[in-house]
């Protein structure tokens, strides 16, 4: 739990008793490589904060994933759609690794956001990252060609390249593997 708290503290001041209160609502999880946080068509009920291990968004698109988001250490994850919304969602959350995951729940985080501003701070901040990530994904899926994709990728977030298994980049990427494979090569 020590590196949630460290983590947020990056991004705004959060008060000794907002985040006892924050401590006392989180549930640590841990689940084996494979496994699902949320599947298509539920409602996702959690955020989670990834302590440890990795995970994959991905879609299915006529029989086929559609892998678009990665996450890693000190990541805020869930199906954001339906967690705000409170729909069932269209996306799936798999785990790539085995992974420690810090959980609270829908209900016990707009509690907390009525009780301390702090957090609803915290919480506004941390949306607005995540719009600022979805609006340079949608750039560079849109106006970047394969190879410039994958040489972001490599520069910002070489860690991908270790971690996930060439498939899922691809998909991530907007490409065949076969495509992946040939950029790889050239460079």
């Amino acid at each position: 739990m020590q590196s949630l708290i460290s983590h947020i503290q990056q991004y705004c001041p959060i008060g000794k008793t907002a985040l006892k209160s924050l401590a006392g609502a989180l549930q640590k999880v841990e689940l084996p490589k494979g496994a699902f946080l949320t599947t298509e068509g539920k409602t996702c009920n959690h955020v989670y904060f990834l302590e440890q291990g990795c995970l994959r968004g991905f879609y299915n698109l006529d029989g086929k994933d559609i892998t678009y988001w990665f996450a890693f250490e000190n990541n805020f994850v869930t199906s954001f759609f339906s967690f705000i919304s409170r729909k069932p969602g269209v996306e799936n959350i798999q785990l790539l690794e085995d992974c420690t995951l810090w959980a609270i729940s829908y209900d016990e985080l707009q509690h907390l956001y009525a009780k301390h501003t702090d957090i609803e701070r915290l919480g506004r901040i941390m949306h607005e990252r995540y719009y600022v990530m979805l609006e340079e994904r949608f750039v560079a899926n849109h106006f970047k060609e394969a190879r410039e994709r994958y040489e972001n990728l490599a520069t910002a977030t070489p860690h991908i390249l270790q971690r996930v298994p060439l498939g899922y980049i691809a998909s991530y990427l907007g490409i065949t593997q076969e495509t992946l494979s040939r950029i790889r090569s050239k460079t």
